[in-house]
């Protein structure tokens, strides 16, 4: 069976970029534009051009630059909006309009004290509206992960009639469980008329930590795009990681399907956006966690040692990553000790390793961690004991 691709639809300077404290100015959102389109992503959200100014001058900026990807600018179901976001992607190469309207009847009734037909109708006047500008024309249904199914299938196939490409159907709460996100994506595919016309995307957010779950379990279901940030940054607690959806289908080919990133960038993308956001990727962050790759346990380094996959699903080398960590602590044996002592040019018998083992736990019950210079004053201070059981 041939592999179907999913495309990835790179959010991080416009959803990502909502973090507070995390502003990019510009010239740090064309480098990282610049990086996305290397990477291998299939559209860039560059911003919400109405929003600010500066918005506009970055998304327009970024629209000139970008010699691969699609570049996308979001809107509201609004003409003046989709009219400056036509203006700033002027100069793209393959631009994109992104507008839509929440669906769900909590946004209906609060947010715009509305019915479902007029937000239908506001929703079909959009697509209209951002098709008079662009071909490409992507639709957000927001909290379609609260909305009702039988009224966002009737909202989706008003839509693709007007002119809608792609779907975006948001878990914007990140309420939905994984069953209930694909279920949703599956009856979409099995009741929108014309489906077969746009690409079902997912766009889901990690207040339940169930962002990637979520966006795996629709593409399984006939999602063909996955909306993304590097890091999983975005609001509230993130938006799906795109690393981590990228490496879980590369993992799993049995799904058929699979993305054009080029994954051997992941990890220096990875510390590029954590650098010019001022956000700190957590230690255990999978992929492209200092962690992510790092063993500590004496049980884990053994395996680790005699045979790398023993513990590790992931090459490191396939994200960007030189090497897996052996990190010396109390709980590491022999065999890391040892492995550590020959990269710095011992090689210990098994009575001197024995010595220098006794030494190493004494440094290890006092630090956190062993480092290199401490291996060779534990050498040195060994020396001593070595000759005394040699001679």
């Amino acid at each position: 069976m041939s592999t179907e691709k999913v495309q990835i639809f790179d959010t991080t300077l416009r959803d990502g970029e909502q973090v507070p404290g995390c502003k990019l100015d510009t010239e740090q959102k064309l480098l990282i534009a610049a990086r996305l389109d290397e990477l291998g992503v299939d559209v860039i959200e560059a911003g919400f051009p109405i929003s600010s100014p500066g918005d506009f001058t970055s998304v327009s900026e970024i629209a000139r630059i970008v010699k691969n990807a699609t570049v996308c600018g979001l809107t509201r179901a609004v003409e003046k909006d989709i009219e400056v976001a036509a203006e700033a992607l002027k100069y793209a190469k393959r631009p994109r309009i992104h507008t839509g309207i929440g669906t769900s009847d909590s946004h209906i009734q609060y947010k715009f004290n509305s019915t479902r037909e007029k937000v239908l109708e506001r929703a079909v006047a959009a697509v209209r509206y951002a098709k008079r500008f662009v071909d490409d024309v992507e639709f957000y249904a927001e909290d379609a992960g609260r909305t009702d199914n039988d009224y966002l299938a009737q909202v989706c196939e008003a839509v693709i009639k007007a002119g809608a490409t792609v779907l975006n159907i948001p878990d914007t709460t990140g309420y939905c469980l994984p069953e209930e996100y694909g279920a949703k994506m599956k009856y979409l595919r099995d009741h929108v008329g014309g489906i077969e016309k746009a690409i079902l995307s997912c766009h889901c957010h990690n207040d339940l930590g169930l962002a990637t779950a979520n966006s795996i379990s629709g593409v399984i279901h006939g999602a063909r795009q996955i909306e993304c940030t590097i890091n999983g940054i975005g609001e509230r607690a993130g938006n799906t990681s795109l690393e981590e959806v990228v490496m879980i289908l590369k993992q799993h080919p049995y799904l058929d399907l699979d993305t054009s990133i080029n994954t051997r960038l992941l990890y220096s993308t990875s510390q590029m956006v954590s650098q010019k956001m001022g956000m700190p990727v957590q230690p255990n962050k999978a992929i492209v966690g200092s962690n992510a790759f790092a063993h500590s346990s004496g049980i884990h380094q053994d395996g680790v040692i005699k045979k790398r996959e023993t513990y590790e699903i992931i090459n490191p080398e396939d994200v960007g990553v030189n090497e897996s960590s052996i990190v010396l602590t109390a709980r590491s044996g022999r065999a890391a000790l040892a492995y550590r002592a020959k990269k710095l040019g011992y090689e210990l018998t098994k009575v001197q390793l024995d010595a220098v083992y006794g030494e190493f736990l004494k440094f290890a019950d006092r630090k956190k961690e062993v480092d290199n210079e401490d291996i060779h004053q534990i050498v040195e201070i060994s020396a001593v004991e070595i000759e005394k059981v040699t001679s």
